[in-house]
This record gives C-alpha cells, sequence and structure tokens, in this order.
C-alpha cells in the first residue's frame, strides 16, 4: 500500500452562516485549501473527490461537489456516517490512493443546520443516527442517548461533573483565540456548572452547537507529493469501528467499543502508541464523550481519565493537548465537515503554523463518534514519513 500525504489543508469558520449555502461553503473551504498547497495545484490534477455530508438543506448529491467547484469530470462519492463522516472519507480516500487508483484526492465535507428550510430537518438528521424503532420514538436524542452512558460511567468510577466542566472551560479557553470558531468566549467552572439543565448530567456548556461550515484536504500518493510540498503530512494510520446501535444490546455503557475498535486498527497501521501522540481533536458532542475517549483511546488507564483533567494534562502547555481548536464544544459541529476540520488543525499544528500550537507536535490524532455511540473514525497524521 502506498503511502499517503496531505500537501493541503483549509476551512470555513463554524458559524452560523444564513446567507451562505453548502454550495458557497465548499469552494470557500476548497479555495483555502488549494491554496495552502506549497508549490500549488491545479484543480484538474484532482483524480477523485470523497464528500462527507450528513444534512443540509442544500441537499445531499454528490453533485454539489461537481457544480461549486467545476469537477464534473471525476468521480464523487458521497460519504455518510453519522459524526464519523469526515474521518470516514479520508479513510476511504486513503484507501484509494494506497490502492494505486488514483494519485490525488479532495475530500470536503460540509453541512449547513443551523438554516432550515424545514424544522423538520435537524430531527431526519437525529433519525439517521439511531433506530427509529426502539430508540429515536422514545425520545433517545444524542443528548438522551449519550447522558445513559456519562450517567453510568459516573457510577462506577470516581469521575463527576466538576470534570466535565474542566472540559467545558479548557475547550472554551482554546477556541476563544481561534477565528474559525463559533464560540470565541472563555467561561468558567462556575458557569458550566450552573447553565441550564439539556439532560442530566449534560447542562447547556456541555453541549456543542451545530453550525454551519466546510472543510477540504487534498491527498495525494507518496510518489508525487514533492510536486506540491517539501512539507507534507503525512496520514500514518486510519481505522473505522462499529458496535451496536441499541443502548440494550449494549453489555458496557461506560465505554465505546467503536472508539476501542477504530483507535487499535489506526494504532496498528501507524505502528505507534497513544503515549507517542503529541496533539489530538478528540470527540466532544458532549463533554463526557470526551472524557470516556481519552481511555478509549488509550491515553489513559479504565476510570482514570480525570486524572488528566486534574493534572492539567490536556490543556495547552500539558502532556497531550487536546481539541486545541477548541472542539465540537467552542469551534462547532456541522456533522459532515467536523472531521475533516479536525485534521485541517493537525496538519497546521505538524507543520508548525496552528493558532495555538502545540511546542514539537509531531504525531497528531482525529477522532469522532456517532450514531450516537455505534460507529468512531481515528485517523493519524504524521510530520515525519511513516517507515
Amino acid at each position: 500500500m502506498r503511502r499517503v500525504a496531505v500537501v493541503g489543508a483549509g476551512m470555513t469558520p463554524f458559524a452560523e452562516h444564513f446567507a451562505l449555502g453548502v454550495k458557497d461553503l465548499v469552494p470557500m473551504a476548497f479555495a483555502e485549501c488549494a491554496a495552502s498547497v506549497d508549490k500549488g495545484i491545479d484543480k484538474h490534477d484532482i483524480g477523485a473527490a470523497w464528500f462527507g455530508a450528513v444534512g443540509s438543506t442544500d441537499g445531499f448529491a454528490s453533485g454539489i461537489v461537481a457544480d461549486s467547484l467545476g469537477l464534473d469530470g471525476i468521480p464523487v462519492t458521497r460519504v455518510e456516517n453519522s459524526c464519523a463522516t469526515g474521518n470516514d472519507a479520508i479513510r476511504n480516500a486513503v484507501y484509494a490512493i494506497g490502492s494505486g487508483a488514483v494519485d490525488v484526492a479532495l475530500v470536503v465535507g460540509a453541512d449547513k443546520l443551523r438554516e432550515m428550510a424545514s424544522k423538520d430537518v435537524l430531527w431526519e438528521w437525529e433519525a439517521v443516527s439511531r433506530d427509529m424503532a426502539w430508540e429515536y420514538p422514545l425520545g433517545l436524542l444524542a443528548p438522551a442517548g449519550v447522558a445513559l452512558h456519562v450517567n453510568r460511567y459516573f457510577h462506577e468510577s470516581p469521575a463527576t461533573r466538576e470534570h466535565l466542566a474542566m472540559i467545558a472551560v479548557k475547550n472554551h479557553r482554546h477556541g476563544a483565540t481561534n477565528p474559525r470558531a463559533r464560540l470565541q468566549y472563555e467561561i468558567t467552572a462556575e458557569q458550566a456548572l450552573s447553565a441550564p439543565t439539556v439532560v442530566e448530567p449534560f447542562g447547556t456548556y456541555d453541549c456543542a452547537p451545530l453550525s454551519d461550515g466546510a472543510a477540504a484536504l487534498i491527498l495525494v500518493a507518496e510518489d508525487v507529493a514533492d510536486r506540491y510540498t517539501d512539507r507534507p503530512v503525512w496520514v500514518s494510520g486510519v481505522g473505522l469501528g462499529m458496535d451496536s446501535v441499541l443502548h440494550q444490546h449494549k453489555s458496557d455503557l461506560t465505554t465505546f467499543p467503536a472508539t476501542v475498535r477504530a483507535a487499535q486498527q489506526a494504532f496498528a497501521m501507524a505502528g505507534v502508541a497513544p503515549g507517542d501522540v503529541d496533539v489530538a481533536e478528540v470527540h466532544d458532542l458532549f463533554t463526557g464523550i470526551e472524557l470516556i475517549s481519552y481511555e478509549d483511546l488509550g491515553f489513559a488507564n479504565r476510570f482514570e481519565g480525570y486524572k488528566l483533567l486534574e493534572a492539567g494534562e490536556t490543556t495547552i502547555g500539558g502532556a497531550l493537548p487536546v481539541n486545541t481548536s477548541g472542539g465540537l464544544k467552542s469551534k462547532g459541529h456541522p456533522p459532515g465537515a467536523s472531521g475533516v476540520g479536525q485534521c485541517v488543525e493537525l496538519f497546521e499544528q505538524l507543520r508548525g503554523g496552528a493558532i495555538n500550537q502545540v511546542e514539537g507536535a509531531r504525531i497528531g490524532l482525529a477522532h469522532n463518534v456517532g450514531g450516537p455511540t455505534s460507529v468512531a473514525a481515528v485517523t493519524i497524521l504524521s510530520g515525519t514519513r511513516p517507515n
């Protein structure tokens, strides 16, 4: 399998883009992505594209990429895999390049959820992410479904709501300096703990805002990478893990097996261990997901993820900064674009040009879990060529 490099990355701000549709946002992300390619790129070099989209008033057709970018002569594959969509789109492009089917690929993720043509659009997005017979009709939308996991986790571990507040405070602090983030302000732990309850144990500041936005990456085969840059970022590992969508079929609610499986695949492919990761973008649609994921990704022992927070390890300046972009919590969450946006942040981190730069970052990890916890995707990027 050929090695795959990222040579360009760009994204729009994640926000409430009331005046813009997906057909506007995709070209904006692509333009920034193309501009980041050191030696330039002709869009006609692109041999195939993968388009990640979950829900949008503009529709879901792959032809959106052809229409908005003028790429009607190449195959475009639409990927939808709940909140794991963006990183799964990257995974598919990596396999295509690695197999020799294509030398240059575009991955673009985009969603527009904040301005609805119909009040039903948001609920349709919720519906495609969970079982329609036994969960959705009973009110197990994303907040309630994840709350079942986190409440059980609190019952079995020393973690508390105060630790969730630490995550919210950290991610807002990181996002406050990110011009692409939707919520560019800091909060206190007291604000997080006293905020209105969404569903126990989550308050308003434990929940990421659904947003509009797009992000794009240009991936190339190793033997053509030097045409575009002398400092590529390498995709060293990818993984996709699955689990039952039904809570009543899960034997343990204190872990997300989909994340464990995706991480094991990605680490094995990359030939690195969790301890080698210098910076991570970890799924935080709800703060409790980030906490549990510390353990599922191998960053902490079972029921000891809270220790990373208490020691300040996951903040900028700590041993493993997590969500330097602000995460979904502060940056925002257009589901199809979120995973691609995570890798835009890591691309900039590993090239030394990020807003909240982690000193000496060489290996980065991106992670999403969705459906609401039935699928997870992990991408590992490296600043040096893998062996």
